[in-house]
């Protein structure tokens, strides 16, 4: 029997089926953009472990970093102030938008968009949400209130959380109006007015929540005009705008954050995923007005701000703006999506390829322009048996998810794109 298979075969008796892993390789070693199986063969990972490893595996100088930290001690637990805890709060709140300038550390990606929301709640006295259908927030129960991307991850946990309400996301290839973007303009902004008119009075919402640019519901940046024009409701209404970029966000889009392409300030942002490459770390970042009335005691956590995280993400931090990887993200970004978009110019199944930086979806219709889960399905695995990791995305899993490390090479990314031409030839 195969290694992989043996290691396979031992975990489906330990863990339940709830832990989806994608697929039935074990990993023995990563560095950089590339991994390496048991059974000894070389893969490209671009999924950056799901957008998590924007230096690639084992970047050596975060890998430095946390070996220091562990000679010195790995744990605070809230119990007292740790240099590298604070050290790195100061690094993350360097590079978020001008205005962002407070936060409290967590673990993982929905726990800070739990602790979104409820600093939203607690320092507002409002009680409503507004989130957008197909958007991705997590899984816990709060975080799961606001995740609509697909039905499945909400199956068999009703009631949620109340006062929920959902418009829809300016998803333009499949525009919630019916309309090209052209001739959209903001139109899909209508519904936030009519979610006010008819079923919540906007004094009473405590703040709209967004990914800047879709993740699991199908890898859309949302217009900037539409963020913009979020802003602006949210500014006549005192409603708190939050943004959730864990997954775009720690350079993924080419800026340290992709509201910045819109130009657009949140009162809150989520960050976790890439902000220390690969160690549990996450954080609720908001603007001192609001965060100061988040009192002493209203949240807590055991392991937020681990000072092991902490050393990894000053590490990437400062990796990413020393070896000036916002830029190498955009570089790589458009030689990815030149040539993913040559590729769908000459194959009508491939409806759209859209994106920014490191951060590309690749979706793929059928003849009649509808969602074909089934070929980029395919796809994926031919891919995988060539040595290319990707992953799908949407609610038909009909886009493939382009995630290169931001640091990727010329001759890594053409390999890839080698592959990934290939095997559409092969599968198509």
């Amino acid at each position: 029997m195969r290694e992989d298979d043996a290691i396979f075969q031992r975990g489906s008796t330990v863990f339940t089926p709830a832990l989806h892993i994608y697929y039935p390789f074990a990993i023995a070693k990563g560095a950089g953009t590339a991994v390496f199986s048991t059974d000894g063969r070389r893969y490209l990972d671009f999924t950056s472990g799901l957008a998590v490893l924007n230096l690639g595996h084992n970047h050596p100088r975060v890998m430095e970093a946390v070996r220091n930290q562990l000679d010195d001690y790995v744990h605070t637990g809230g119990i007292y102030y740790s240099e590298t805890t604070v050290a790195a709060a100061e690094e993350l709140l360097s590079v978020t938008p001008q205005g962002l300038d407070m936060l409290f550390f967590g673990n993982s990606g929905a726990e800070a968009v739990e602790g979104a929301l409820k600093v939203a709640r607690y320092t507002s006295g409002r009680q409503a949400i507004v989130s957008c259908s197909g958007a991705f927030h997590g899984r816990t129960l709060g975080a799961l209130s606001v995740t609509t991307s697909s039905s499945a991850y909400r199956r068999r946990y009703h009631p949620l959380l109340p006062s929920v309400y959902q418009v829809s996301y300016p998803a333009c290839f499949n525009c919630p109006c019916g309309l090209t973007p052209d001739a959209c303009g903001t139109k899909c902004l209508e519904e936030v007015s009519r979610l006010f008119e008819r079923q919540v009075p906007p004094d009473e919402v405590c703040a709209i929540i967004i990914e800047p640019f879709l993740g699991e519901g199908g890898y859309y940046p949302a217009p900037k005009k539409y963020l913009q024009g979020l802003r602006a409701i949210c500014d006549e209404y005192g409603i708190l705008l939050i943004f959730d970029e864990v997954q775009s966000g720690v350079g993924r889009t080419g800026h340290w954050f992709c509201c910045e392409h819109a130009g657009v300030v949140p009162d809150i942002l989520t960050v976790a995923k890439a902000i220390a490459s690969g160690f549990p770390l996450s954080a609720v970042v908001g603007s001192r007005a609001v965060m100061q009335k988040w009192d002493q005691g209203a949240h807590g956590t055991t392991f937020g701000g681990n000072p092991v995280a902490c050393a990894a993400a000053r590490a990437t931090l400062q990796a990413i703006r020393e070896e000036g990887l916002l830029e190498a993200s955009v570089a790589a970004g458009a030689r990815a999506l030149n040539f993913l978009q040559g590729l769908a110019s000459q194959n009508p199944c491939i409806g759209e390829v859209r994106g920014m930086g490191c951060m590309i979806g690749v979706e793929f219709v059928d003849a009649a322009g509808e969602a074909d889960g089934r070929l980029c399905s395919s796809l994926i695995e031919q891919c995988l048996a060539k040595g290319l990791i990707t992953i799908g995305c949407g609610l038909k899993r009909n886009v493939i998810r382009f995630l290169p490390p931001l640091n990727v090479t010329g001759e890594e990314m053409e390999e890839a794109l080698d592959i990934f031409a290939t095997a559409f030839t092969e599968v198509k």
